[in-house]
């Protein structure tokens, strides 16, 4: 035997000693990587499709996305001019109605349902719930009231009721998240 063979076979060992290594660290890997994405109900519970046709004017709904109540308000259009009188600037957290809806769906107003203070449901999305007395949702816990456009406008809440990703995806139906 040559030095030039024994260091081809040396070679040709520690090539397949990472090889074979290598292929164990992908075959550890792929599964660790792959447990951590999400599962097929959490994927399912991503996005929430509702039928809004059934909703009249200055009528809302709760529904659920994500297991946190969204409020969907079809305003009327007395609403709508109420809160387009307000001057944004004078806001606690100064927002425009046209900011919060769709172009073109300015009486649709879409809300997650849980009060910016400390995570209460606020009332006025159901039939005969008080609705503050700026006319649009007021959370029993600590006195916050919303406006029709789901802005803060009195109590300790410091935020408006926050607007989740959604679309239209037809005339009578909108898709949340």
């Amino acid at each position: 035997m040559t030095d030039a063979e024994g260091v081809r076979r040396r070679d040709f060992i520690n090539i397949a000693a990472v090889s074979a290594a290598g292929v164990a660290g992908i075959g550890i890997v792929v599964p660790l990587v792959s447990q951590m994405s999400a599962s097929a109900d959490v994927l399912a519970a991503s996005s929430t499709e509702l039928d809004i046709s059934a909703i009249q004017p200055g009528q809302a709904i709760k529904s659920q996305f994500r297991k946190q109540p969204v409020f969907v308000r079809n305003l009327t259009q007395h609403e709508i001019d109420e809160a387009n009188k307000v001057d944004a600037s004078t806001l606690r957290d100064p927002q425009t109605l046209e900011e919060r809806t769709k172009e073109g769906k300015q009486n649709w107003l879409i809300t997650m349902g849980v009060c910016t203070h400390l995570g209460c449901v606020p009332l006025g999305a159901g039939e005969g719930e008080a609705k503050g007395e700026f006319g649009g949702y007021f959370c029993p816990c600590h006195g916050s009231s919303y406006d029709t456009a789901a802005r803060i406008r009195k109590g300790p809440a410091p935020k408006n009721l926050e607007v989740p990703p959604y679309e239209f995806t037809s005339d009578t139906a909108v898709k949340i998240g």
